[in-house]
Parts: C-alpha cells; structure tokens; sequence
C-alpha cells in the first residue's frame, strides 16, 4: 500500500494566528498531546497508585475483574491520556477533516497476509523463544487452559491496551512527529515518551509493587524504545496500518499474559524483561541498520534515495 501526500498531511486547519485555546493548540499538536497523554493518565491513575494495590496509603479498593483490579483502576487512565488526547488535540487543531484522517487509519486492514502473521505469529514466537536461555532448564509445554485463552486474551488486550493507546502513539504521533523530524527523530522522540508514560504504574501492582527491583523499570524503558523502532518499521512499510500496529502491540502483551508464566514457571518478571529487551534491542539496530535509518518511511517528494 502507497501512502498518497493527502495521507502524510498532518498540518493543522485551524489558522496558526488564531488566537485562544484552538489556536495554541493548532501551533503546538505534539506538545499538546505529550502534556493530555501523560497529565490525563497520570492524574487519574493517582488513586490506584496510592491505594492497598500500590502504595497502599489510601484506604480505596477498586473492584476486580477477571482476577485484577487493573481493568478499574489502570486501564480508564490508559484511555484519557493516549486516546482522549488524540481526540482532543485532532478535533481542535484539525476539525473533521482531521478526525475523519485519524479514524480511517483504524480501517486500513488491507494489507499482504505475511504482516499480520508477523503479528500473530512470528513475534510471539519470537517472545516464547526468548525465554529458552533463561530459564534454566525449566520448561514446560503450554497446557490447553493456556492455549484456549489465547483468543480471548487476545480480543481482550486488544479492545483494552490496544485501543487504548495505540489511537494515540502510532495514529496520532507518529505521522506528525516523522513528518517533522524524520523517522529516526520521531523514533528518539516517541520512545522515550511511550516508555515514560508507563513509569507510575510502577508504583502499583502492575509493575510489581513493592517487590519488583529498582532496575525493573529501566530495562522496561529500553524494552519500549527498542520495540517502538519495530513498531515505527511495521507502522510505515504496512502504509500506516493502524490494525497491523494494534495486534502487533497486544500480540506482545498477550503472549507474555498467556503463555510465558505457564511454561516458564521458575521465571521472574525481571528475568523476561531482560530477554525481552536484549531481543527487542538486536532487533532495532538490525533494522536501524538494513534501511539505512529510514524505517520504512516513504520516499520524499523529489527525493532519489530508494531505500525503504
């Protein structure tokens, strides 16, 4: 799929001199989006974090669901920062034309057959073979409750963690961010921003808390830097597929969900993320390296560099 100039233009219709809220808006998207992604996620993850799920200083329990109280507490964060901000940000610096931009991309499922078996398969293989050096001769094969969860997880992740952030990192951002500084500049910039989102919840029971380590939470941060590299990759060569992006997000997720615990019983959470970032990490440079930088990104108008 080619990606047409009408579908890389992310400028603003609101007029940049327009004075007011829309205005500032309109002259400032990405700022404005970083600001509502993590101060909209952060504020209203606040009391879960200080509840007995994380520090444990507010007397406030949130009801549980499927086992966890982070469908509760954790995820409507998740959906006021990256998504409620691309909402916002869209709607008052791009009017319809915008909005209607930022949703076509969630139907852009027409793509080859092999990216969504990337998706599906090829990378969660990947993530469960990442385990073997680690586990010390502790493993076991998948059992079939394991297996049957497989789909459901998946449905799951994917209408939770998927739609809730991916609306806002690849739909939004990233378009925007490599429009202005490139596709290694947008990479530098999302990364970061990604991975420092996450970090409260490390003050909960979703990272650990109180018995993960005090590195946890940066080799977690290389994990989300190096995987946005791929994920920038995929976003770009699929024609800024947002469907391929979503189950390639959440394929990740479930897979560790589902299957890693149960076949790697004798596996610490920190152990999986060390393989999953040293993976992840060999995968960036390889990728870094074989397009030159340019991750997929489609060739300028007038440019004479075909590399992809």
């Amino acid at each position: 799929m080619t990606i047409t100039t009408e579908d890389r233009h992310t400028t603003g219709t609101v007029p940049a001199d327009r004075p007011g809220v829309r205005g500032l808006v309109a002259r400032h998207p990405l700022v404005a989006f970083a600001t509502l992604a993590l101060g909209l996620s952060w504020l209203a993850w606040t009391p879960y974090i200080l509840s007995p799920h994380g520090l444990g200083v507010w007397d406030l329990h949130f009801p549980e669901f499927l086992g966890t109280a982070q469908f509760t507490g954790v995820l409507p964060g998740a959906l006021l920062g990256p998504l409620g901000g691309a909402f916002l940000v869209t709607a008052l610096a791009d009017g319809r034309p915008g909005l209607r931009r930022w949703v076509g991309r969630l139907w852009r499922w027409r793509v080859a057959w092999y990216w969504y078996a990337l998706a599906l398969v090829g990378v969660p293989a990947l993530i469960v073979a990442t385990g073997l050096p680690f586990a010390g001769g502790q493993v076991q094969a998948p059992s079939a409750l394991a297996l049957l969860a497989l789909v459901p997880g998946l449905v799951v992740q994917l209408f939770t963690t998927g739609l809730s952030e991916e609306p806002g990192w690849r739909d939004f951002a990233l378009p925007r961010l490599q429009e202005r500084f490139g596709p290694l500049g947008a990479a530098a910039v999302l990364g970061p921003l990604w991975a420092l989102w996450h970090m409260p919840l490390y003050l909960s029971d979703w990272g650990g808390w109180p018995d993960a380590h005090w590195t946890e939470p940066l080799v977690f941060a290389l994990f989300t830097i190096t995987f946005n590299v791929v994920m920038t990759w995929v976003f770009n060569r699929t024609g800024e597929s947002l469907p391929v992006a979503l189950l390639l997000h959440v394929g990740v997720n479930n897979t560790i969900s589902t299957l890693w615990a149960d076949m790697y019983p004798g596996m610490t959470a920190g152990t999986m993320m060390h393989g999953l970032a040293i993976v992840s990490t060999v995968a960036a440079v390889v990728l870094l390296v074989a397009t030159r930088g340019r991750l997929g990104y489609p060739r300028l108008v007038g440019s004479n560099d075909g590399t992809r």
